[in-house]
């Protein structure tokens, strides 16, 4: 198809190409790197290549978002729905959902019968927790869409990492509350990452468990129907780890847990990063101002948005959900200092990140921290910090 779309303002060009279009298949070699890794070990005999999806998310895409730097260029207008109806972006994130079985299958064979002792085993391990991470990221780019196939292929693709609630939970409780102290997928001031997973990863499950079951009551069934999207992706989940411990037995046991796990982690710091420290304010009838674009943390490094469909232009998609990825545009809203792959390593040390994220969202709020979305743990001691104690 064309990259050319045609616009109608005059101040605009007539033309618009996507300077981007033939560089959205980078998530599709993402999705494969832990085959290339285990391919590259067996043919060179050098275990490190285990380890190849790891580097590239850890070591490599901070290296190159700094390298390349990045990218403001926004669609005009009328240029969106040209982008939005063209199929070659579809098809690309609908192509990557095999490529996860496929990633995943072979991880699963790997590590049962290539015999790299334990530190291949958690290369390749960790390798496919990053790509179940990715695989999240096509869940929720696709499950935002109202097509029946398209939320078919987010429950088939969110099966891989074992998240199957993810959409219920996403669509209708996360964008309802996003930056209030009610939705257990908004980080809050001074809430480590560690503290915030104890509370968002359970909290989502059951949040998206009651928004499922209220759904099915409506229509007069009970949450155990078989129309339970959640227990429909959870089933494929179900078969797909189960074939794999009767394929190859109990040694699959360690790869099925660290690469479930960890890609639960790739999901719940992306949402700790997205919205840290950011919240709407009550208006005077109780109810939540409108998410606006400083309700959310963004960051315009060109390859790691390739490499996440421009998961970090997330103003816009809270703004606009049904938005495809291609279309999504720059905002006004406050930047994170690096691209996701840096700010996961930032998070993982709370003193790092919280020297470089604190004076961020104070600054979103003019420094008035009684503004601010903190941590009811410590909200009197960040307050007498900040001289706002009894506030």
């Amino acid at each position: 198809m064309s990259s050319t779309m045609p616009t109608t303002s005059a101040s605009e060009p007539t033309t618009y190409r996507d300077s981007k279009r033939y560089w959205w298949w980078l998530p599709l070699f993402v999705a494969v790197s832990p085959t290339i890794g285990i391919w590259l070990a067996k043919t060179t005999g050098q275990i490190g290549w285990t380890w190849f999806t790891p580097f590239l998310w850890y070591v490599f895409l901070p290296i190159a978002d700094a390298l390349v730097g990045r990218d403001e260029s926004n669609p005009p207008d009328a240029a969106v729905p040209g982008l939005e109806a063209d199929g070659y972006y579809k098809a690309l994130a609908y192509l990557s959902v095999p490529l996860f079985y496929v990633s995943w299958i072979v991880g699963a064979w790997a590590v049962s019968t290539q015999h790299y002792g334990w530190i291949g085993y958690l290369g390749v391990s960790l390798g496919v927790s990053l790509t179940n991470g990715l695989a999240l990221v096509v869940g929720h780019e696709i499950g935002h869409k109202n097509t029946r196939f398209e939320k078919r292929l987010a429950q088939i693709v969110l099966a891989v990492p074992a998240y199957g609630h993810f959409s219920a939970e996403h669509n209708r409780g996360h964008h309802k509350d996003v930056a209030t102290p009610d939705d257990p997928a908004t980080s809050r001031f001074g809430e480590t990452l560690y503290e915030f997973v104890q509370r968002e990863i359970p909290g989502a499950m059951k949040r998206a468990w009651h928004d499922e079951k209220v759904r099915l009551a409506r229509q007069g069934r009970s949450v155990f129907s078989f129309k339970n999207e959640l227990l429909q992706s959870f089933a494929i989940t179900l078969v797909l780890y189960g074939a794999a411990l009767a394929f190859f037995g109990p040694i699959v046991i360690p790869f099925i847990v660290i690469s479930t796990f960890w890609g639960w982690q790739f999901l719940s710091t992306s949402n700790y990063i997205e919205h840290y420290g950011l919240l709407r304010q009550k208006l005077p009838d109780g109810r939540y101002e409108r998410c606006r674009p400083e309700h959310s943390w963004n960051a315009n490094h060109l390859i790691s948005n390739l490499m996440l469909y421009h998961l970090q232009r997330h103003s816009d998609h809270h703004a606009r959900p049904t938005r495809c990825y291609q279309a999504l545009r720059t905002d006004r809203a406050p930047e994170l200092p690096g691209g996701y792959p840096l700010c996961f390593t930032l998070a993982y040390f709370p003193p790092l990140w919280r020297a470089l994220m604190d004076p961020r969202v104070l600054a979103v709020y003019g420094g008035d921290i009684t503004k601010v979305n903190i941590q009811p743990s410590k909200r009197q001691k960040i307050l007498a910090r900040y001289g706002k104690a009894g506030a």
